[in-house]
């Protein structure tokens, strides 16, 4: 019997290898919307990106704009119209460093025509941020330390990389982020400028152009966040702050793009700032301010409406209790359209000047990843994703919350079963929620095995699509897949936050229990078979699930916190988490305290350039469940645990390839220890890439002409878009 098209579409290859569209931005007329889909490259060992135009009217088909091998990002329209992005694809007229990795600046013109290269130096372009109403073009760039322009810093990086030296001396904290060395080069910002006559006739091209540095002097101090007033003249950009002890804080600094002249406008040592968008008007700017967050008490973004000329502050939104992050303003400076989680959703919220209060625009069952006004006032344009499909852009009608579904250059894949949503009360009373997600044909005379997918964050929400954890490839394989928000999550008030602040293991351990027991009432679940599994704060949260009780046939620990002491002084951003996590959480709640109370079998999965949560919290959880763990060992040293170690992955599995490693790797330890499979049964679903059995002999030519399926990574089949 032939596979139904839901099951097809989380074919593992399929799945790893269909579209996904992200981001947004909208030309200054409103006439023309432009997003980046991301797709398999042609060795199907990576993704590659480009460049679709989306009709606002929802009327035409979506249109490609770019294409290369190298993929182009960060599109951004000029008032002109022109499109800007960045790409590392080659200059056909240059002569020289044709084969440069680096991003370089390109641009679109605003009629038809061909894009043309702009601007590539080395160490590459970053983000791009033109103003609305002016010309005036803003150019994020690493610049190298010792370097007072453009020339300079060529130099230096050309003699680094001659002399293949990658040592880097830091004198201030943090030296890495996320899966990434920092420095040698710093951020800056630069504006981009014709080149001179003398320039463009040596260059041979009409197009030659240079920056300009606007924030000299800053060093490292420069967040990457900024944002230009409508007539070009104003930028606000985040600057840190550094502090003794390798604290550091953020303030928000105001920069003349003309002059360079720069002064902090919004600071405090207790708080942090974030620069926001500038109203049509140029009155007004939305910042965010957050008190920084202490042992005793969780951090707390709030909005806050910033006078340009006073430089008085006006508090927004205070009723909402709710994390709102500024998106876009209506084009009459009236209103500011904002983003935030809400009860296991993340609308788009209007907060309005005059009243200052926010309220929900859109009611449906679905996140917002972003929202842009359109200049009728009446109209927004968003990307829109819930759990029942990914990224896809919609038009808004902002006075009635309606969504219209727009001609996507993305197909929504076809889920192999149901989305429900379930809740019951905590043991201090409080309101817990959660998604379900239900293969089809679950019923009581056939109930679904459980699998309890704990979020990471943890201020954090399971409320949109995600394509490193979709639980719609363990539903197809018969699981049903529970999505709980327990305490720390966000989209339910400051309080259910305060729940779990500095104290991991009660409440957010407590609620899970909870709704997981809810879960298992149902008649249509198997409680006899079920599995825990998180990720990053969900694995720190998946290795005190495993220490505390015995309830689970098997834990699955991805990116996991092990041992909160270790950890604290080794992630990348240090300051932030010992802020959160003083001696007494990590003396009551770390999980490595109880490796000896662990009776389940345990995967554990780490990449070794995971920055955020270190390569030392796999190694030291893997040896310690391996000598200490209460689950008994064999004389020869077997043991049911098992580590999938990546090399050359960080935080989340990334490559496609290896992502669909990860699935199989996970599916074949649930089925031995959840199913019941037999073992040797269970590792035939391993990859043979993992070098534990033979490859099969590749199809003859015959097979491959009949069409019978081979193995290996294939394109999702877009054909109607090609």
């Amino acid at each position: 019997m032939a596979e139904s098209p839901a099951l097809q579409d989380f074919d593992l290859d399929r799945m790893v290898a269909h579209d996904r569209l992200s981001g947004l931005t909208l030309s200054p007329d409103g006439t023309r919307l432009v997003t980046t889909v991301t797709t398999l490259d042609e060795k199907a060992t990576g993704y590659v990106s480009a460049l679709w135009e989306v009709d606002p009217a929802g009327q035409r088909e979506p249109r490609r704009l770019t294409r290369s091998t190298t993929g182009e990002q960060a599109p951004a329209f000029a008032h002109s119209g022109h499109l800007y992005f960045t790409s590392s694809r080659p200059d056909p007229d240059a002569v020289e460093d044709n084969d440069s990795k680096e991003a370089g600046l390109w641009r679109l013109p605003a009629g038809v025509g061909e894009a043309e290269p702009i601007l590539r130096r080395p160490g590459g372009i970053g983000g791009i941020t033109c103003a609305r109403s002016a010309e005036t073009v803003l150019i994020s760039a690493p610049l190298l330390p010792g370097a007072a322009d453009e020339e300079q810093h060529a130099r230096l990086h050309r003699h680094r990389q001659e002399t293949s030296v990658k040592a880097i001396l830091h004198s201030s904290y943090p030296i890495r982020h996320w899966d990434h060395d920092l420095g040698p080069a710093q951020p800056h910002l630069f504006a981009l400028e014709q080149g001179s006559a003398e320039q463009e006739n040596a260059a041979q091209n009409s197009t030659a152009h240079r920056l300009r540095n606007i924030c000299a002097g800053i060093g490292s101090r420069y967040t990457g966040e900024v944002h230009l007033s409508p007539d070009g003249t104003t930028a606000l950009m985040g600057e840190t702050i550094l502090e003794a002890r390798a604290e550091r804080r953020s303030a928000v600094a105001q920069v003349d793009t003309a002059t360079g002249e720069r002064r902090i406008i919004a600071d405090d040592p207790q708080k942090d700032f974030s620069p926001g968008p500038i109203s049509p008007d140029g009155q007004y700017a939305i910042i965010s301010v957050s008190q920084r967050p202490v042992p005793a008490e969780p951090m707390r973004p709030v909005l806050q409406l910033l006078d340009l000329e006073s430089l008085e502050m006006t508090p927004l939104a205070e009723g909402a209790d709710r994390w709102l992050s500024p998106a876009s303003w209506l084009p009459d400076s009236s209103a500011m359209l904002a983003l935030g989680d809400d009860d296991g959703r993340g609308p788009v919220w209007r907060i309005t000047l005059a009243t200052g209060q926010a309220e929900r625009v859109t009611g449906e069952d679905s996140t917002f990843s972003e929202v842009i006004a359109a200049p009728d006032g009446a109209t927004a344009y968003g990307v829109r994703s819930s759990y029942a499909y990914p990224s896809e852009i919609v038009r808004i009608d902002l006075s009635s919350g309606q969504t219209t579904l727009l001609r996507n250059p993305t197909a929504r894949p076809q889920v192999p079963g149901s989305l429900t949503e379930i809740e019951t009360q905590a043991e201090d009373g409080v309101r817990i929620r959660s998604w379900l997600a239900l293969p089809e044909g679950a019923s009581a005379q056939s109930p679904a095995p459980l699998l309890l997918w704990i979020h990471g964050g943890p201020l954090n929400s399971w409320n949109a699509w995600s394509w490193r954890w979709v639980p719609w490839r363990l539903v197809a394989q018969g699981y049903a897949v529970l999505l709980p928000d327990p305490a720390l999550s966000t989209g339910y008030g400051q309080d259910f936050i305060r729940r779990g602040w500095n104290s991991w293991g009660d409440k957010p351990f407590t609620d899970l229990m909870a709704i997981t027991d809810a879960a298992e009432a149902r008649e249509d679940i198997d409680q006899t078979r079920t599995a825990a599994m998180g990720g990053s704060f969900g694995g720190y949260m998946a290795n005190w699930v495993a220490g505390h009780t015995d309830r689970f046939k098997a834990i699955v620990t991805h990116a996991s916190l092990w041992a909160l002491d270790q950890f604290g002084p080794t992630t990348d951003m240090s300051p932030f988490w010992r802020r959160q996590i003083d001696t007494a959480m990590e003396e009551q709640h770390s999980p490595h305290h109880w490796v000896g109370d662990i009776t389940t079998p345990m995967l554990v999965i780490h990449g070794d350039e995971d920055y955020r949560v270190p390569i030392g919290e796999g190694l030291r959880l893997w040896y310690e469940l391996l000598a200490d763990s209460g689950l008994p060992m064999g004389e020869d040293g077997s043991s049911p645990h098992r580590f999938l170690y990546f090399p050359d992955e960080n935080h989340w599995i990334l490559k496609p390839h290896q992502s669909v490693v990860w699935y199989q790797v996970i599916e074949a330890f649930l089925a031995e220890h959840v199913l019941g499979a037999d073992p040797q049964t269970a590792s035939e679903q391993l990859p043979a890439s993992l070098g534990l059995k033979p490859l099969q002999e590749e199809p003859d030519a015959e097979q491959k002409k009949s069409g019978q399926k081979t193995s290996g990574l294939k394109k999702s089949g877009q054909e109607n878009h090609a």
